[in-house]
Formats: structure tokens, C-alpha cells, sequence
């Protein structure tokens, strides 16, 4: 066993050494953050597809029995959320993938990829939820074993929002933006869930127009939810950090003994990982051997002071050269 974890260790050393062109260490805590990204990915990934099945399964006897119209979109609602697992499964054991002469930055890009897909199940989510809502308004349907069908609303709506806590606090954590996109995909399904308990209860009242009404209220809810996904996952697309990261990371080289000036810095996730490239300007009387001394010092500094700062391309200038 200690054998395999050497060589797993060693193998993410050579992808971080091709990343980053010749200017890369190995820093074991890194390289430990590495592994429990990937780990932690999958188990959320994993846990969350068992448990939304198990929900759609319960919810699908429901409407079966019930013949409620409602369930059945919320069911195949689940059913789709618990899918858009998959590709986050691929994408994940893609991005262990080292990198090559063609993909040189590795293919950590097919979680952001895997992300699009969550947004398009979501669009699809207030299509459906939208469609059906206003179906309901033209042709109203009986609705029977009301009890049974607002119990499998609030199963689905708890076995959503439980789901979507867990991949959302662990997206955030690793820093992936297509899982807290697919964690927002999650509650969205829970809140049709809920209009599936207040159509139900206004079945009871004799109020037809009940389920339809919140059916429409949870779409507009939906497509607020889509837009904060495509803004998420947009800008991870466009290589967008938070300010405070960049900060930090420029803080972190210009605090290195022998910089003079941090020139440039440019930073991007490629996946649930940030590659930073930077020019700083150090003395001119620097032999070439003290001046690659402080480049390794400043990828050290920022590798270990900026969370998921897997590698850092360093170019260095000498103070006449600007």
C-alpha cells in the first residue's frame, strides 16, 4: 500500500513538473491537496447520484399509484439531476489524466466542460417545470392519495437540498465551479419538489389552480438559479479569479527576498487547480544562478501561501531590462 501511494505521489509530481515547465517542486502538501480534491470529488459525486436514485425510485411508486401529474415531472426531474453526475464523474477521472504534447496544460478543462452540461439541465429543469406548469392550467387533472404524493414531495425535496448542501460546501472547497453548479441543479429540483407539497394541499382545498400557479412562481426561481450558474461557470470558462487570490498570490512574490517588482501576474484555474505565471524584476548584478534561486523561492512562497496554487511558471528580469 505504501508502495502504490509513492508512485501515485510520484506520478502528480511528474504532471505538476509538466505544467510547469521546468520551474516545479514537490511540495507534499500540494500534492496531498491534489488527492483529496480527487477523492473528495468522486465521494460527493458518487453518494449523490445513490442517493437521488433512491429518491426518484420512491418518488416513481408514487406517481404510479397517484397519478399525479406533478410527481411524475418532479420524479424525471431527479432522475435528470441524478444523471448530470455522470459526466462530473468522467470529467473528474479525466483530469487525472498527465498532460502531452497536445493538451500541455493537462485536462483539467473537462470539469469546466462537464459544467456546461449542468447548465443545460437546468435550463432544461425550468423548461419542463415551466411547460408543465402551464399545461396544468389548460387541462387540470384529478389528483388521488394526496398524503402519499406530499410525502414524496418532501422526499424529494430533502433528498435535493441534503445533496445539493453536500456538493455545493464541497465544490466550494476544491475549488470546482461545475460542482457547485450541479449542486444548484440539486435545489432546483427541491423547489419543485415543494410545489409538488402545495399542489397537493391545494388539491385537498378543492383549489385546482394551486399546483399550476406555483409551478410558474418555481420556474422564475429556476431561471435565477441558471443565471448564477452560467455566471459561475462562464467565468470560470474565461479564466476569471477572484480579486482577493490575485492579490494574495502577488503579495506572495513581491514579498520574496531578492524581488524588486512583481512586472506581471496572470492566473487561471484549469480545473479545480490555479497555474500562475509571473515576471518579476530582481537586481541586474544577479548571476544566473542567484537569479534562478529567487524564482525558485517565489514558486515556493506562492505555492504554499495561495490555497490550490498547484504550480507557478516564474520568469525573471533584471532590474535594467524594464
Amino acid at each position: 500500500m505504501r508502495h502504490r501511494l509513492r508512485h501515485l505521489r510520484h506520478h502528480l509530481q511528474h504532471i505538476l513538473s509538466a505544467l510547469t515547465g521546468g520551474h516545479s517542486h514537490d511540495h507534499a502538501d500540494h500534492l496531498d491537496d491534489a488527492l483529496e480534491t480527487h477523492h473528495a470529488g468522486r465521494h460527493v459525486l458518487t453518494w449523490s447520484l445513490i442517493a437521488l436514485a433512491l429518491t426518484a425510485t420512491l418518488q416513481a411508486g408514487v406517481a404510479a399509484l397517484s397519478g399525479s401529474v406533478a410527481l411524475l415531472g418532479d420524479t424525471l426531474h431527479n432522475v435528470a439531476d441524478a444523471l448530470t453526475a455522470v459526466p462530473l464523474l468522467i470529467a473528474f477521472a479525466w483530469s487525472r489524466r498527465p498532460a502531452n504534447d497536445r493538451f500541455t496544460y493537462g485536462y483539467g478543462r473537462a470539469e469546466d466542460l462537464a459544467g456546461l452540461f449542468v447548465v443545460a439541465m437546468i435550463a432544461l429543469s425550468a423548461l419542463l417545470t415551466g411547460y408543465e406548469a402551464i399545461s396544468r392550467f389548460l387541462h387540470p387533472r384529478p389528483v388521488t392519495h394526496l398524503w402519499a404524493v406530499a410525502a414524496a414531495g418532501a422526499i424529494g425535496f430533502l433528498g435535493n437540498e441534503l445533496v445539493a448542501r453536500y456538493r455545493i460546501r464541497v465544490g466550494r472547497r476544491i475549488g470546482s465551479a461545475a460542482l457547485v453548479a450541479d449542486g444548484m441543479h440539486a435545489r432546483t429540483d427541491g423547489f419543485t419538489s415543494l410545489a409538488v407539497i402545495v399542489g397537493a394541499g391545494g388539491a385537498a382545498w378543492g383549489w385546482q389552480w394551486a399546483d399550476p400557479l406555483v409551478g410558474l412562481l418555481i420556474t422564475v426561481v429556476i431561471l435565477g438559479v441558471l443565471r448564477t450558474a452560467v455566471t459561475q461557470v462562464g467565468a470560470r470558462l474565461m479564466d476569471a479569479v477572484d480579486r482577493d487570490v490575485v492579490d494574495a498570490a502577488r503579495a506572495a512574490a513581491d514579498t520574496v527576498d531578492g524581488v524588486l517588482e512583481v512586472l506581471s501576474l496572470r492566473l487561471r484555474w484549469i480545473g479545480h487547480s490555479l497555474h500562475a505565471e509571473a515576471d518579476v524584476v530582481v537586481a541586474e548584478d544577479l548571476s544566473l544562478k542567484e537569479a534562478h534561486e529567487v524564482a525558485h523561492r517565489v514558486e515556493a512562497h506562492m505555492t504554499t501561501l495561495v490555497r490550490r496554487l498547484g504550480s507557478a511558471t516564474i520568469h525573471v528580469s533584471p532590474a535594467h531590462a524594464h
